[in-house]
């Protein structure tokens, strides 16, 4: 990733330009994808930005021929509209852009302010048919488009209503016989995926084909319609990835990506001079991270090199002859290039030639064993380290536990009743925990009684005391504690977090779970969280 940024009116944040982005842009309603040439925001404060550079460089006024009387200006407000022109809500991350005239109330989404008016008339393929109409309706389910066969709905559509036949905007144009610049030896045929035996995915960008692809019956070579419309480049200049171009294949292949290390049989970018292969998703992959399974910063190497240990992810041997991410201050720690930058432990912030961060303290030090904590800033708490005997009903603010179970020392308040085990005391403004790519920062227990319940995303509890919070999920004091290894009294191996996508049982208390478990690999014992966290479990 470049990084020069350049701040421009579609963000609020500094965009630094990406060669490669999969995902969703957040000025258009295009699905997702994989993308080339554009925008990323690389602020922790947002949650993985993206803008196609036509959307990011959308000029402030336009002149549309769908709205004649008066130009169009970008805006975000109000914040959810519905494109007059195609009839999509839109509603994109924080901040929508979208162009919108003021007078007559008109919106625009960028994607068709980039596109003439759609046309209210489309001939069939078959001229004796009737002809399909524009229809503005976007309320309404019309059942499966014709083409695509995915649902029609949320959008305006054209339609022959006689026939009982609805299409998509995007899909009325869609041709049953394509040539295609990356495989330009054989036409591409529209196909229905049920008809096709083998794997059913794309062989440019991986994604699985449910209902129609265009399909090579010749080489075999499937493609999905969002390759189709928007192409991947055949050529690629990343000096970071490789000194020369890279090409892609018109066909099939079996490969070992240079880059990542991985096995696959898909089509890839090459430079045969070089006998070079990689995967177009490990093009442009960010040079320093951060992730939720480790402490320290890691960065990306081309050669790894020998005398490493397993992915600290997902536990496999690393290739030693390729790439991989790996931590300066932990000289065994390795992690696979796609492990790394998995959207279940990267934030997908690229922190090169970002200075590491200041550790905020919870606390200052204001005299001899005494604190001011961010949580009773009102009073001094002094640290009491004689064995004083409190009352079970006497609980520490922060874990909420009583304190007469604990041999620690106590911080306490000499003018109210208010206590901290000194380990709760010196829990971190900010962490990462593996449950989430996100940092979680601590908030102190509510003034008010009433609000100061939360349930925990982890364990599930209704509880009171300090909480970690994130993005859409809060943890307790003890399951933001839980770190890999997990070791738990009585079991031989260690264990991991895995969020589970099947339901299992937990072998301590034998509750289904069907998410956020510590696991063992060895023999498939697991705990949830609500175990995991009892007194005798622990992290090392």
């Amino acid at each position: 990733m470049d990084t020069s940024s350049k701040k421009l009116p579609i963000h609020k944040h500094p965009l630094f330009s990406s060669s490669r982005f999969h995902g969703h842009c957040d000025a258009c309603t295009n699905t997702q994808g994989e993308y080339y040439g554009g925008y990323r925001c690389n602020d922790s404060d947002c949650n993985l930005v993206f803008f196609h550079k036509e959307c990011a460089e959308s000029p402030s006024e336009i002149n549309h021929p769908s709205h004649p009387e008066h130009p169009l200006k970008l805006t975000h407000d109000p914040p959810r509209s519905m494109c007059d022109l195609c009839g999509k809500n839109i509603y994109v991350a924080e901040a929508p852009y979208f162009y919108h005239c003021s007078i007559c109330d008109f919106n625009v989404d960028t994607s068709c302010a980039r596109k003439p008016s759609f046309p209210l008339v489309v001939p069939h393929p078959n001229p004796q048919e009737p002809p399909f109409v524009f229809i503005k309706e976007n309320q309404t389910e019309f059942g499966c488009c014709g083409v695509c066969e995915q649902p029609v709905f949320g959008a305006y559509l054209y339609g022959r209503p006689s026939c009982d036949e609805y299409v998509h905007l995007e899909c009325i144009n869609l041709a049953e016989k394509v040539n295609l610049p990356f495989h330009p030896s054989h036409r591409f045929e529209l196909t229905k995926s049920a008809s096709l035996s083998g794997d059913k995915v794309c062989l440019l960008c991986g994604v699985s084909l449910e209902r129609v692809l265009y399909y090579c019956s010749t080489c075999d070579f499937r493609v999905c319609l969002g390759c189709v419309i928007t192409p991947p480049p055949l050529v690629i200049e990343h000096s970071r990835t490789h000194e020369h171009h890279l090409t892609l294949s018109s066909r099939q292949i079996s490969f070992t990506c240079n880059v990542c290390g991985m096995h696959d049989d898909r089509s890839s970018y090459s430079c045969l001079p070089c006998d070079f292969m990689v995967h177009r998703s490990c093009i442009d992959l960010p040079q320093v991270v951060i992730i939720n399974r480790h402490e320290h910063r890691l960065s990306r190497t081309n050669h790894l090199g020998p005398g490493y240990l397993d992915c600290g992810v997902c536990r496999r041997p690393v290739n030693q002859f390729h790439g991989a991410y790996t931590c300066s201050i932990c000289p065994k720690y390795v992690v696979h290039s796609q492990c790394a930058t998995s959207m279940e432990v990267w934030d997908g912030i690229n922190l090169e030639g970002i200075p590491e961060e200041i550790e905020d303290l919870p606390f200052k030090v204001v005299g001899d064993n005494m604190i001011n904590h961010f949580s009773h800033e009102e009073h001094n708490l002094r640290l009491n380290s004689e064995n004083v005997v409190y009352d079970e009903a006497t609980r520490c603010e922060a874990c909420v536990f009583p304190l007469n179970d604990s041999s620690d020392p106590i911080y306490s308040c000499e003018e109210c009743d208010y206590f901290l085990h000194e380990k709760c005391a010196n829990l971190p403004v900010k962490i990462r925990h593996l449950s989430h790519r996100k940092p979680f920062t601590l908030h102190a227990r509510g003034e008010d009684p009433e609000d100061d319940w939360f349930v925990c995303s982890l364990c599930q509890k209704s509880l009171t005391g300090f909480r970690y919070m994130s993005v859409f999920y809060t943890l307790d004091v003890r399951c933001s504690s839980v770190s890999e290894p997990f070791v738990c009294d009585g079991h031989l191996h260690p264990l991991y977090y895995e969020l589970e996508a099947s339901i299992r049982e937990c072998d301590s208390c034998h509750n289904s779970v069907d998410y956020h478990v510590v696991k063992c690999n060895v023999c498939e014992f697991s705990l949830d969280f609500s175990c995991a966290t009892l007194p005798k479990a622990s992290s090392e």
